[in-house]
């Protein structure tokens, strides 16, 4: 009889360096098997995550059948469905790349040890990181709180070699065809997402190619590049990391044998997304509360209206109003914005870094749990290792700072498009000829802002003084 295995597919929508499903080809007939569970912080809640979740899951689909494989879907929950799809298929055996998001990680080392118990062999593999999340501790044994010694740490470490792409693949005859991907229900009625998909291409394919131009062309500049939005300095990986589209194992090999290529200012991001994955392991509380206790007993406000202008672009900002608008039209924002928009909704607006989290899950392609939490608590300064509370971004002069001449404020704040340099920072500072003459009427064409900055910082910081 033929040794069947169920791979359990999740964010590791490839062929390449994919530890579970390499093995299991070496090994008998398998099935790949995709479940979208609801129940999950996994199941992507936004209609631009579920966009490109569609879309690299057909690219993964036909990637597969050109290996003469097969992906069979299904949903509900995994721990229901899965055992079931075992006795339907008699497989032998299921094998896993490990996912470290607290509640799918408890969860299936309990699926794990029942799939064990009634005879099955499972097998898990480390195919999201550059190594497993509880490796990296200090002497005494405790995991590190402090990223810079935690990069020091790693770097020593031996990284493992990516396992080769899969050529050939051997996958059983099952009645049982599953469900089509159309049947996840995963693209809304209305086809909002043109820009999207005129930025992203999906599939393993066209994220290797994103990889080796940015090697090509930008990494040269990235330390310094990478923090002008305008500039496209940034390396655009990171919706495919967040669905395992490409490898980060193979990125890291592919640059650590570059020759006179600056890049250890890339690794150290990609060693911030281990450290992100540590944090998130060994405290599993820090997606929702802050690490930073005193923290718990912060006054915030919850002003609705403020809020809701925050998430439309509408504060009177330009640089905070065009990196809202940009998530909105791409699923994506310029990691230098994104500091400059969380830490004016909890400084300026102290309206809690969880809700500006949550936020970034719903709209961001390339949301993923440890770096969305990491990122948001350290703006807050409630995180471990965080930018200090007391470090308030004034708006205006990172704008000023790394947007010069206003390209990325008028590439997405169009009705700003004539407002001079000299002013496309701050509209409300211009004088009302310059506005005429741009044809920008504030409070109609643009709003005023919708705080003070000078005001804000004094407010944040009284209530960091109750707290401190």
């Amino acid at each position: 009889m033929d040794h069947h295995i169920i791979v359990l597919i999740r964010e590791d929508l490839r062929i390449h360096d994919h530890p579970a499903l390499y093995k299991a080809s070496q090994e008998g007939k398998v099935i790949p098997l995709y479940i979208l569970d609801e129940g999950t912080s996994q199941f992507p809640t936004g209609e631009a995550k579920k966009w490109w979740l569609n879309q690299n899951l057909a690219s993964f689909q036909t990637t597969l059948q050109s290996i003469n494989g097969k992906l069979w879907i299904d949903k509900g929950k995994v721990e229901e469905i899965l055992p079931k799809w075992v006795k339907r298929t008699n497989a032998r055996a299921v094998y896993w790349n490990r996912v470290y998001e607290p509640n799918i990680h408890e969860r299936d080392r309990a699926l794990a040890h029942s799939l064990s118990s009634e005879g099955i062999e499972v097998q898990t593999f480390e195919g999201m990181l550059l190594l497993p999340p509880w490796k990296i501790r200090k002497e005494d044994d405790t995991p590190y709180k402090v990223y810079s010694a935690f990069y020091r740490a790693f770097r020593k470490e031996h990284i493992p070699k990516p396992v080769p792409p899969i050529k050939q693949m051997d996958v059983p005859h099952l009645d049982d065809e599953g469900l089509s991907i159309k049947d996840l229900g995963l693209l809304p009625p209305v086809p909002w997402y043109g820009i999207m998909e005129s930025i992203w291409d999906p599939g393993e394919e066209a994220a290797i190619k994103r990889f080796h131009s940015f090697i090509k062309k930008r990494i040269q500049d990235y330390a310094e590049g990478r923090d002008f939005p305008s500039e496209g300095g940034h390396s655009s990986l990171s919706p495919y990391l967040a669905l395992g589209v490409i490898s980060v194992r193979r990125i890291f090999h592919i640059l650590i044998e570059l020759e006179n290529k600056p890049v250890e200012s890339f690794i150290k991001q990609l060693i911030w997304r281990e450290f992100s994955y540590a944090v998130l392991l060994h405290f599993p509380q820090s997606s929702t509360s802050p690490i930073n206790e005193k923290f718990e007993y912060f006054r915030w406000e919850s002003e609705e209206d403020q809020w809701t202008k925050w998430t439309q672009g509408r504060t009177g900002y330009p640089i905070v109003d065009a990196g809202m608008r940009e998530l909105w039209a791409t699923g994506f924002m310029h990691n230098r914005v994104r500091m400059i928009v969380a830490s004016f909704l909890t400084k300026h607006l102290l309206i809690p870094w969880q809700r500006g989290s949550q936020w970034f899950m719903d709209t961001l392609i390339d949301a993923d749990l440890a770096n969305n939490s990491m990122g948001w608590q350290w703006v807050a300064g409630s995180g471990f290792d965080s930018s200090p509370y007391f470090r308030i971004f004034n708006p205006t002069l990172q704008s000023e700072k790394f947007d010069r001449d206003g390209t990325y404020i008028r590439m997405w704040v169009p009705e700003l498009n004539e407002v001079p340099n000299r002013y496309i920072h701050a509209p409300s500072n211009a004088p009302s000829d310059v506005l005429n003459n741009a044809n920008v009427s504030l409070g109609a064409d643009y709003p005023y802002p919708i705080v003070d900055h000078k005001a804000s910082r004094e407010r944040a910081l009284q209530h960091y003084n109750e707290i401190k």
